[in-house]
């Protein structure tokens, strides 16, 4: 519901008395009427009268208004659905309709629509950053132009020819030769399997 409000005093200074505070209002939304008790309860009808009676509704119509008290009338308005200014009147009647009292209403246009993507609304997301290893295997891999597969194989490949021969250095004999030669083995299968 709009901010935009319309007063009128009800039995201000006598028995079925209506007056506004305003006789025109200009709103591109929703309103309000708000009904100022007085002296004594009164029974209040509103009503839209003209084009306004098309883009606007009231929720109720009726209402019992008490002495010092505020009573608010919502008004629904439709001001989306229209591309030109609509002109009507609100009607606030008491004593059975011999007091009444009238708003001239124009309706605005509302601002344009905006479409909104639905894929805006979901949060970004963003690649994790690389570690050192990923880039030394992807700067390798684009300078070589073999596969980041095949190269990390060379590099655990490396790793583990490395430690059998230290192995074999430190402790010698046939059983840690075999095993280098095992491990070396290894990791010519591998790259020939990977080259498939």
């Amino acid at each position: 519901m709009s901010g935009t409000e319309v007063s009128v005093h009800v039995n201000r200074g006598a028995a079925e008395a209506l007056e506004a505070t305003s006789g025109t209002l200009e709103t591109s939304a929703s309103f309000s009427v708000l009904l100022y008790g007085h002296e004594t309860p009164a029974h209040v009808h509103c009503r839209l009268d003209g084009d306004l009676e098309r883009i606007a509704s009231l929720g109720e119509s009726n209402y019992y208004v008490e002495p010092e008290t505020v009573t608010r009338v919502p008004i629904t308005v439709a001001a989306d659905a229209i591309d030109c200014p609509v002109d009507g009147r609100l009607e606030v009647l008491t004593g059975y309709g011999s007091e009444s009292v009238s708003i001239a209403v124009t309706v605005e246009p509302g601002p344009p629509g905006v479409d909104v993507d639905e894929s805006l609304a979901e949060p970004a997301r963003s690649d994790p950053e690389p570690t050192a290893f990923d880039r030394a295997v992807d700067r390798c891999a684009a300078v070589t132009a073999v596969e980041p597969a095949t190269l990390v194989v060379l590099a655990l490949g490396a790793v583990a020819v490395g430690v059998a021969g230290l192995t074999t250095a430190m402790i010698g004999g046939p059983v840690a030769t075999a095993g280098l030669g095992i491990v070396g083995g290894g990791v010519l299968v591998a790259l020939f399997l990977l080259g498939q």
